[in-house]
This record gives C-alpha cells, sequence and structure tokens, in this order.
C-alpha cells in the first residue's frame, strides 16, 4: 500500500491592489481580525514587496516566477497598446509543475494574466468569478445575481465620487467610489467567497490523500471602491486624517509624477473628497476580510485547517490619495509597491512571528513548488520562502539573501515608461529613464517627499545604490543593464 501524501493544501488567496498598511500591526485603523489572525498564527512579511506596481506584469510574475523583463508581459494585457496579450505556451509556471506533480488545482476570481489564455491553460479548474479584465463580470455570477432577485446593473448608488472635472458626475471621468444598495450577499466578494467554500468542501469530500491547491482572486479592493452597507459608512471621512504624503510638493520630483494629476484626472480632489473614497477603501478592505474569515471557518469545519497552508497577499497597493494620487502609474512609492503578506503553516509557523527579510510577491512560486517538494525551474527569478518559514520568520543563519528588493515600472496604457527600484530598510533608488532619478532616506522621510539625488551628503549612498541596481539588473538578465549600467557607472 502506498504511504499517503503529507504534502500540505494550499489555499492562496489574492487581493486586488490592497495597501500594506490596511493590514499593517502600525497601519492605518483597518478592520482586518482575519489578516491580523493568520499573522498572530503564522508569520506577517515587513518588507513584502511586489515587482512591478501593473496587475497583468505582476500576476504574470507570479505565475511565471519571473520578474517582468523575464516573462515579457510589460503592461496590462487587455490594453490595446499591449506588449504581451498572453504568455509564451513554453514558460514554465508553479501550477502547470504542481498539476504534474499530483496537487488538484482550482481557482475561483480575477484573472488578468492573459487576454486569450484563462486559468485552465495553466492546469487550474476555473470555477467562474470572470476570467477577463476586472471590469467583466462572467456569467455565473450575472445568474447568481439572478436567482437572488438582484440582476446586475440594477442596484441603486449614492454618494458616487468620479475622476475628471466633476467628481459628482462622472460623464468623462472614472468611476471611484460608491455605496451601493444591494445587501452583502450580493457582492461579487461574498460570491467568489461561496465559489472558494464550494470548492474546499469538494476537496473534503473527494480524494483526501490527494493534496489540492486553491487560489481565490478578489476583485477588491481595486477601485471603483463601492461597498453596500454597514461597510459603506463603517469609517466616517471626518475622522480620516491626510497621510503624511498628502503633503506632496512634486519639488525635485520627475515631471511624470505631477503630470499624473491630471492624467488620473483627480488634480482639483481636496482632502475632504479624497477622505470620502479612503473611507470606501477601507470598508472595501474589511468587507473582503470578513469573507476570508468564512472561508478559514470552512476550512476548519471541513478537517481541512491543520493540514493547509493558507497565504495571503496582493498584487500591488493602489495610491488612494497618497501622494494625492490616484490609482498607480509610473511613481514607485511603497503606496503601491510595498503589499501585505502573511502565511499560515500550521504545525510549522509558531504564530505571531514577523520577517524583516525584503521578499517579493513572485517568490511565492518557487514556495509553492518548495511546498509540494518540487525544485523550481531554472527560469524562476524566484526563492522559496519555507526556509524563513520553518525558522519563525528569521532567515536561517548561513543563509546568502539580498538584503534589498527590486521592482521595475514599464508603462501602462500611456506607453513606455522605463524606470528601475531598489530598496533597503533605509534607502530607495529609483532610475528614471526618461528623467531625474530619486533617493529617498527611509528613515526620516518615510512618505517619500524629499528627493535627495542630488544632494551631496548623500553621495556615498547613491553610489552604494546604483551598484546595488546594477547587481540586480545583471543577476536578473534585465536586457536594460547594458545601457543603464553604462549610466550609472557614468554618473556623478
Amino acid at each position: 500500500m502506498a504511504d499517503a501524501d503529507t504534502r500540505p493544501n494550499v489555499l492562496f488567496v489574492l487581493t486586488d491592489q490592497e495597501r500594506y498598511d490596511c493590514s499593517a500591526p502600525d497601519g492605518e485603523p483597518v478592520e482586518t481580525p482575519t489578516i491580523d489572525r493568520l499573522s498572530g498564527e503564522g508569520v506577517g512579511f515587513e518588507r513584502a514587496f511586489t515587482p512591478i506596481s501593473i496587475c497583468s506584469s505582476a500576476r504574470a510574475s507570479l505565475l511565471t516566477g519571473q520578474f517582468p523583463h523575464g516573462h515579457g508581459m510589460l503592461n496590462n494585457c487587455h490594453e490595446p497598446d499591449a506588449i504581451l496579450a498572453d504568455l509564451p505556451d513554453d514558460l514554465p509556471t508553479f501550477s502547470e509543475e504542481l498539476v504534474t506533480a499530483g496537487y488538484d488545482l482550482t481557482y475561483t476570481g480575477k484573472w488578468h494574466a492573459g487576454r486569450d489564455q484563462t486559468p485552465a491553460d495553466f492546469g487550474f479548474s476555473y470555477l467562474g468569478g470572470s476570467d477577463k479584465h476586472h471590469d467583466d463580470i462572467d456569467e455565473a455570477f450575472r445568474e447568481y445575481r439572478e436567482e437572488r432577485g438582484t440582476p446586475v446593473g440594477e442596484a441603486a448608488l449614492e454618494d458616487e465620487i468620479y475622476t475628471g472635472d466633476d467628481p459628482r458626475d462622472g460623464s468623462d471621468g472614472t468611476f471611484v467610489a460608491a455605496k451601493t444598495s444591494v445587501d452583502v450577499e450580493d457582492t461579487r466578494a461574498y460570491f467568489l467567497a461561496e465559489r472558494t467554500i464550494d470548492a474546499i468542501e469538494a476537496h473534503a469530500d473527494g480524494n483526501r490523500d490527494e493534496p489540492f491547491f486553491h487560489r481565490t482572486d478578489f476583485y477588491g479592493p481595486h477601485h471603483p471602491y463601492v461597498v453596500p452597507e454597514p461597510y459603506a459608512s463603517m469609517y466616517d471621512p471626518d475622522g480620516i486624517e491626510p497621510p503624511a504624503s498628502y503633503a506632496e510638493t512634486y519639488d525635485g520630483k520627475p515631471q511624470v509624477h505631477e503630470n499624473y494629476l491630471a492624467y488620473r484626472g483627480v488634480t482639483d480632489f481636496d482632502w475632504e473628497l479624497w477622505a470620502e473614497a479612503v473611507a470606501k477603501y477601507w470598508g472595501f478592505v474589511t468587507l473582503i476580510d470578513h469573507q476570508l474569515e468564512r472561508i478559514l471557518e470552512t476550512l476548519e469545519e471541513e478537517g481541512l485547517a491543520d493540514e493547509t497552508v493558507v497565504i495571503h497577499a496582493s498584487d500591488h497597493g493602489d495610491f488612494v490619495g497618497g501622494h494625492r494620487q490616484f490609482n498607480k502609474g509610473p511613481l514607485m512609492y511603497d503606496d503601491t509597491y510595498r503589499i501585505p503578506l502573511q502565511i499560515r503553516w500550521p504545525g510549522v509557523t509558531d504564530g505571531g512571528s514577523t520577517c524583516d527579510t525584503p521578499v517579493h510577491l513572485h517568490d511565492l512560486a518557487a514556495t509553492f513548488l518548495d511546498l509540494a517538494d518540487i525544485s523550481p525551474p531554472d527560469s524562476f527569478d524566484s526563492r522559496s520562502l519555507v526556509p524563513i518559514l520553518e525558522n519563525d520568520g528569521d532567515l536561517p543563519a548561513d543563509t546568502e539573501w539580498a538584503d534589498s528588493a527590486f521592482a521595475q515600472y514599464h508603462g501602462d496604457e500611456f506607453g513606455l515608461y522605463s524606470q528601475r527600484m531598489v530598496r533597503t530598510a533605509g534607502y530607495k533608488y529609483v532610475y528614471n529613464g526618461p528623467d531625474i532619478d530619486e533617493l529617498y532616506d527611509l528613515e526620516t522621510d518615510s512618505a517619500e517627499l524629499r528627493n535627495l539625488i542630488d544632494h551631496p551628503a548623500y553621495g556615498d549612498v547613491r553610489r552604494e545604490m546604483r551598484e546595488r541596481l546594477i547587481d540586480w539588473m545583471e543577476e536578473t538578465a534585465d536586457p536594460n543593464r547594458v545601457w543603464v549600467t553604462d549610466v550609472l557607472e557614468n554618473a556623478s
């Protein structure tokens, strides 16, 4: 008789544009009891970063274990100017490796890592929610709403906010936030939790000797921040203070930063309006957290909690008024590049541990494979977090690991715009191909307001950070390394 498979199940929950500080221990006053529980029972990563703050690119990195310049999906795949509409067929992915190793893979929710490809093309059984862009609503959710008597599109909206000339009109702007009249049970977040619960129950009723990997991709808290009661009024805008970065003047910054206010249509947003949007955003975060609670309760009820690793992360962050900006763009601030990451592994992580080792979102690709006793493909630029988890959040002694994070940006819907970033615990350096570079002292200026790139007292720091960036570009075979290395080595 064959030995039982003791490899753990994996439940991976990915949110869309969730800020790190919403669930950070010293962050904003947002109610996230379930995420806090994961940190309390596992490891919370304090220095986790996305390799790129663009949905398709980040999700492709997660799937392939590569930085964006490696897999080639440099901007959003749904746009007409997409560099790649779909990933190359011969590119190894963690999901296909898991299938080969005997894992049962299921998936529900947002995809956005291929225009024509779907999760099914990468080994997942897709359970609905939408397999295209985040604005698409699939038939499964439409049927769900029809059955509940609240068809999609018939909800009443209040307190609407739009970008553009008239924030309360929206005729020419982007939909930012609103309160919806539907019940919590009518939201897509609730629906995706239901689909996840169905998947867990199906795994429990199936062959329990075969480990499963389930992925749930929530469509939030990405804008529009549309939430029902009680979440719509859970946070009082009058009690929300502007972040330190709201004092942004753009003095000494690349010109595109200020240009983006007009491009995103938020030039005339004042803090009173932003506070209303932030309140809805926070409500969205709490709504999703409560759905995650329902999912974890199902794991326990089905007797699967002790044998399932639970991971929560986000593809990237969101400005939501930080630096007076909306959404994301060619601005490599922590608002959009620092992400939440919590991992609970019963019997391995003692709980309540924190990790201050810098890690990347796509390190999860190698981590998933390590949990399944699979060696990562040579193409992966990611490293497994398993040794850190097994050491209660600390990097094991004599383990070589970079003390910085590397990230990049190539442009989204407005065309190419080359950026590279390297971040340590104390400093951040941003290489801007078309404009002035950036250097921030994070210990004295955590809001990243003062660009010190030309400050004479930071010459040694500037030189050291540029050397770190060159090393990252060389190590990952960044195609821009020849040009950028030459520029940085000859810069003062």
